[in-house]
């Protein structure tokens, strides 16, 4: 019975180690912006304007030359490179659907939140249509850290 929880012990604390070595992350916020033709979110520093404009710019998608995402992530012991990935999906002309992917790798610090930002413009989104869905996801390597997707993922 001894050697039994012995060998429980061991298995477990072997487990334990393992676990503390993989990267913790959240993602906290991500924040959609359309872009008008010149890449701006807004016309002044102002929140209310922002707004405003954001409104506008869903109301009149002629004048839209692309969208960002804004995003605040936090990750906590990184062993690896660290890749934040925003994929999305949408339909085009002709009701095709499509699906992109935009990533960067990113560097984490001593844990704090940090902002990170990638945008989808030009040519390239009005090839790919209007976004109907997204999902952020950060990555160590191949181990997925940390996900927030929208509701229609």
């Amino acid at each position: 019975m001894r050697r039994l929880i012995l060998l429980l012990l061991a298995v477990g604390s072997l487990v334990l180690a393992d676990a503390a070595h993989a990267a913790t992350g959240k993602i906290i916020k991500v924040l959609p912006h359309f872009l008008d033709t010149k890449g701006r979110n807004a016309k002044s520093p102002s929140l209310f304007d922002r707004d405003a404009y954001q409104a506008w710019l869903r109301e009149n998608p002629a004048q839209r030359g692309g969208i960002r995402y804004d995003i605040q992530w936090r990750a906590r012991e990184v062993a690896g490179k660290l890749i934040l990935r925003v994929e999305l999906r949408g339909i085009a002309e002709g009701k095709k659907p499509r699906e992109q992917k935009l990533e960067t790798e990113v560097k984490t610090g001593s844990g704090l939140a940090r902002w990170s930002e990638l945008a989808l413009q030009g040519d390239d989104y009005k090839a790919f249509g209007e976004v109907t869905a997204w999902r952020v996801t950060l990555w160590e390597g191949d181990q997925l850290v940390a996900e927030q997707a929208s509701y229609l993922w």
